[in-house]
């Protein structure tokens, strides 16, 4: 199994083949786009309805938080987006779109993998980083009109994939597929990934964003770790407190000063 090599090309049919539920969702697959996450909102500009999805087999401008790169290799991964259009504040984008790494670690929870959720948006197994989300926003006169929430998956890339891509980063991370020692079918996770959005967006509409913010912290690694924290001001070590509501994390440094983090990179250190 090679990066560039479709061994089993994703399908509309084969995902469909995977859900369960009936609502009602506009697939829309591509064999490349730019990003999954600027083709929806391409789509959503024109109207397209909520719970549109694009999914890719591969990305030729993938990206993650602040606009770093995503490694996007045809046919061995899963590149996906959701259109949501959510009544909701501004300050509340951040926990609405927590449900997109929610919705991850169940569906690898389905493959048996146990996940956690390192802020603000990868999702790690024993450690190492095998997803990360990517919310985005539209806003008319301070009002949200959509969010999108994107998904990258290091499904059944290899070990020797990343390293050549990603260099020294590659220690980082690891593909599900590399963890199990099989190939993951990836028309299931994706679906599982859909359905596990869906029955988030449910809790969040049923119980309110504080029982997801509850969720997602349940499944957070760094609260009540040393990390290391690097960028704006300069780097610190402190102590993670936790999330708070909009979405930055309280970080407790050496001199016990009370730090809001909402931009810079969090390491952990131990």
């Amino acid at each position: 199994m090679t990066p560039a090599t479709i061994a089993e090309p994703l399908t509309i049919d084969g995902i469909r083949r995977h859900l369960t539920s009936t609502t009602d969702r506009h697939l829309y697959l591509f064999a490349e786009v730019g990003s999954t996450n600027d083709c929806l909102r391409d789509l959503a500009g024109r109207g397209a309805r909520e719970g549109s999805v694009v999914v890719a087999e591969a990305q030729r401008a993938g990206r993650g938080r602040l606009g770093q790169r995503w490694f996007s290799p045809a046919g061995v991964n899963i590149y996906a987006s959701v259109l949501f259009r959510p009544a909701i504040a501004p300050t509340e984008v951040f926990t609405f779109g927590s449900i997109a790494s929610l919705a991850l670690v169940d569906a690898i929870a389905s493959l048996g993998l146990p996940a956690t959720i390192k802020w603000p948006n990868d999702v790690l197994v024993d450690g190492k980083k095998v997803a990360g989300t990517l919310v985005d926003c539209a806003m008319r006169e301070k009002v949200v009109e959509y969010v999108i929430l994107g998904a990258g998956v290091n499904v059944n890339v290899t070990t020797a994939a990343l390293r050549e891509a990603l260099g020294d980063s590659a220690g980082f991370a690891t593909s599900l597929s590399q963890i199990l020692g099989r190939e993951v079918d990836r028309e299931a996770l994706l679906a599982a990934w859909l359905e596990g959005l869906e029955a988030w967006r449910t809790r969040w509409q049923c119980d309110g964003p504080s029982a997801v913010q509850k969720a997602w912290a349940d499944r957070d690694i760094l609260t009540g770790r040393r990390v290391e924290v690097r960028g704006g001001a300069g780097t610190f070590e402190g102590r993670v407190l936790g999330l708070e509501p909009g979405g930055s994390l309280l970080v407790l440094d050496t001199l016990g000063r009370r730090r809001r983090i909402t931009t810079e990179e969090v390491r952990l250190h131990d």
